[in-house]
């Protein structure tokens, strides 16, 4: 007998269609706005070898004085227009599905994309290989760090924008109201365990936000706690988490929410921009987040007079395990389909060169890839965070590059969410997350 489809299973997935067709509509009527904004003229004198480069990406206020510094150099010569998908609107997962369909169409009216640096085995097929258009004195000014994730195959296809680390944020004058805030600050300040940290008696409940909705940040939380562990969860060629330490670390994202209620239910639903909210109005102690947030939110958090009180410190790690953080971040690639592609190369080299990457860094907090602004005194003596982010980049770990990471990384947050939110169990999460992987994917190389 035909088994008849779920009426709930296909009314979700029918939302879900109209939803990815709603955001591609609104994409293309921004490249079309675009185009009307920047109409095609007859050329000027002086500006007859102008051409124009069309940028996709979260276009941040630090994104724009940055394309503003490049075409003000680059006056009748080069014009970067950007494109702007930004992060509050759009997760990171739909950005990945947008730049996949524009690709897959071979439009010539994207250059320049942003790529989250995990994507970049994904994308090679689409985009150019960089080697040719790069200057060596540009390569070996790249962090090695970030240049890492620009590679596939053994050939270069990125390159690196900024770097994101994960970390962890506290507000100093509610801690301070604690009896023992020395000694609770000296355990922090070097990466307190998670099991202290579930035992801060002290504080009122729930006290720490982190991101637990079905996408790549939750990946993220969790293959961090991997590595603390020091677990290999590729062997062979299979993935492998119905084992022990997978199963330990998340005991721990679930009994957070559900036993020790050190985090409130909502997490279960919430991305980055959704727990930034709630920790600034509502008050939370604790949030996992990148180094980004403070100057990304500088206003509200000016507004209610807490912007000094946030402070940042590494993230917990388990007992006996490593004190690591997972690197995020993103890199520049150039379409395949681009007519541009030299001018394309022009713009991605500004972008990595010291005043461009120190325009990201002090606008909007985005991590530098080039080395020389972590030896720049100058830069230093004004922004001492910076010695804590070095600090904190020595002890990062990545995501695995794999081509077909995407997918998995989309099987394993939409188990461990459901985990997290109760309607499966752990092990359930688990079990179901290795066997889809291994019997759908195959060999994973």
């Amino acid at each position: 007998m035909k088994e008849i489809p779920n009426n709930k299973f296909l009314k979700a997935k029918t939302k879900q269609f109209i939803y990815l067709l709603l955001i591609a509509t609104v994409v293309i009527v921004s490249i079309l706005l675009t185009f009307f904004f920047f109409p095609s003229k007859s050329p000027e004198k002086g500006s007859l070898l102008l051409k124009k480069i069309y940028y996709v990406d979260n276009i941040s206020k630090a994104h724009q004085k940055l394309i503003d510094r490049f075409n003000e150099i680059y006056k009748e010569q080069i014009q970067v227009i950007p494109i702007d998908i930004p992060f509050e609107k759009f997760s990171t997962n739909e950005r990945k599905e947008l730049l996949t369909r524009f690709l897959r169409s071979k439009s010539e009216r994207i250059d320049v994309i942003a790529v989250d640096q995990i994507w970049v085995p994904r994308f090679a097929k689409w985009t150019v290989p960089l080697e040719k258009y790069l200057k060596d004195s540009t390569k070996n000014n790249l962090l090695n760090y970030a240049l890492t994730s620009c590679y596939h195959n053994d050939t270069l296809y990125a390159s690196p924008f900024y770097l994101d680390i994960s970390l962890m944020f506290y507000r100093e004058d509610l801690l301070k109201k604690t009896k023992n805030f020395n000694s609770l600050m000296s355990k922090l300040e070097n990466s307190i365990t998670w099991e202290d940290f579930i035992k801060i008696s002290e504080l009122d409940l729930p006290y720490f936000l982190f991101q637990a909705d079905d996408y790549e940040g939750l990946t993220c939380i969790f293959i961090e706690m991997l590595e603390s562990l020091s677990f290999e969860f590729i062997r062979n060629g299979k993935i492998v988490l119905n084992a022990s330490e997978p199963k330990r670390a998340l005991e721990l994202l679930v009994n957070l929410v559900n036993k020790y209620k050190v985090s409130p239910k909502e997490v279960s639903s919430f991305m980055e921009n959704d727990s930034y909210n709630s920790f600034i109005t509502n008050n939370r102690i604790f949030l996992r987040g990148w180094p980004g947030f403070k100057k990304e939110y500088k206003g509200l958090l000016m507004e209610r007079g807490i912007y000094e009180a946030v402070k940042f410190i590494p993230n917990p790690h388990f007992m006996g395990g490593r004190r690591v953080s997972i690197f995020g971040g993103w890199n520049l690639m150039i379409s395949k389909f681009s007519q541009n592609k030299n001018e394309s190369a022009i713009f991605i080299e500004f972008a990595s060169s010291i005043e461009a990457q120190k325009i990201l860094f002090e606008e909007g907090g985005f991590l530098p890839i080039n080395n020389n602004l972590y030896n720049n005194p100058e830069l230093i003596n004004s922004n001492p965070e910076m010695k804590f982010f070095s600090e904190l980049i020595s002890k990062g770990v990545h995501r695995p590059y794999l081509e077909n990471y995407t997918r998995i990384s989309d099987i394993v947050s939409q188990n461990l969410s459901k985990a997290i939110k109760g309607d499966i169990t752990v092990d359930e999460a688990l079990i179901n997350s290795e066997k889809k992987i291994n019997s759908e994917i195959g060999l994973i190389k």
